[in-house]
């Protein structure tokens, strides 16, 4: 199987791209990897021959982090490495692309050159979340679309529920739609629309969740906007973040603790696995005729594995055939209404 890396996107590239691919290399069976991007600064971190199963195409341009205007720079950076990567998916020479580049240009890549899967209106970005249990809550979207109408959270779910399925191992995904609160009732106009639509066409639906719900597993799947969404997914990240900045000043402001730290390291190492987004690798951008996969921007080379993984995981399981058909499906259900 073939997968397209962008080698010099994200805070961290190549170095780390390189050496997550590296890792992957040696970990996955069967895997074949394309390192997109500059040849000489890609070699540069490659210790002694490459490995037969990583290959490398040159390219001269880069789309930068702090692109002023993403979308411009997927249609005039013609020759740069996340441009070519998804071009290559695209064309079929890869059967999945990972990027930890601006991830406004890889969503506008995405839809420019690999296309939407028929049928469906957008694609959402869909990052999972770390909860207590472990396998974690995937939530559509965090910012592919700003604004959503009801008919595009039920895509999103339908979307969630298979990728849940196939790729987190969930056997019988539970999908809840963010909200102010639990109630049926509870909402804007669009979450009150979402919902009746949602329990009418949706059998594994639960209702609505809230935010400060989703850690503990209330559900495995989560749509809503993509701007609150967004807004989720930072305050999260900020939160996890600062919890530990917190425990960490604690733990070393005496001897005592010092030691006490000391005993509950093991504890600690375990929850930090648990919440790190390296330990599941990338954001699926669901609903795309190609496999991508958007990597955390300050990805290091065990996250860039962990997304190769996943996204050979999307690529096996056949997600995007499996959405396809259900798509298909509830547009012949509508006909027939």
């Amino acid at each position: 199987m073939k997968i397209a890396v962008d080698a010099m996107g994200g805070d961290h590239a190549p170095g780390a791209i390189v050496e997550g691919a590296l890792q992957a290399a040696g970990a996955f069976a069967d895997v074949h990897l394309i390192l997109v991007g500059d040849e000489k600064q890609i070699r540069h971190h490659i210790v002694g021959d490459c490995p037969d199963n990583i290959e490398i195409i040159h390219t001269t341009e880069v789309i930068e982090s702090d692109e002023k205007e993403p979308a411009k720079a997927i249609r005039r950076k013609r020759d740069s490495s996340m441009v070519i990567a998804l071009e290559l998916v695209h064309e079929q020479k890869a059967d999945a692309v990972i990027s930890a580049g601006n991830t406004g240009a890889f969503m506008a890549g995405g839809v420019f050159i690999t296309k939407r899967i028929e049928g469906i209106e957008r694609p959402a970005l869909s990052p999972i979340i770390p909860s207590i249990a472990g396998k974690g809550t995937l939530v559509l979207d965090v910012g592919a679309n700003m604004d959503a109408k009801p008919e595009n959270l039920l895509q999103y779910a339908m979307m969630g529920t298979v990728y849940a399925r196939k790729v987190m191992g969930v056997e019988s995904p539970r999908v809840g739609l963010l909200n102010v609160g639990t109630e049926e009732k509870k909402g804007n106009e669009l979450t009150k629309e979402a919902f009746v639509l949602l329990e009418d066409k949706l059998p594994n639906f639960i209702g609505n969740v809230e935010a400060r719900d989703i850690p503990f597993s209330v559900c495995d799947v989560v749509v809503c906007d993509g701007f609150s969404g967004n807004i989720l997914l930072k305050s999260y990240e900020g939160m996890a973040a600062a919890i530990f900045q917190v425990l960490k000043q604690e733990f070393t402001s005496s001897v005592t603790t010092k030691f006490g730290a000391l005993l509950l390291k093991p504890g600690f190492r375990r929850l930090k696995q648990k919440m790190d987004y390296a330990e599941y690798g990338g954001t699926p951008l669901l609903g795309l005729q190609s496999p991508c996969i958007k990597a955390h921007g300050s990805s290091n080379a065990y996250a860039i594995k962990n997304a190769i993984g996943q996204a050979l995981r999307f690529v096996q399981s056949d997600v995007i055939g499996q959405i396809s058909k259900e798509v298909l499906e509830q547009k012949r259900g509508n006909d027939n209404e």
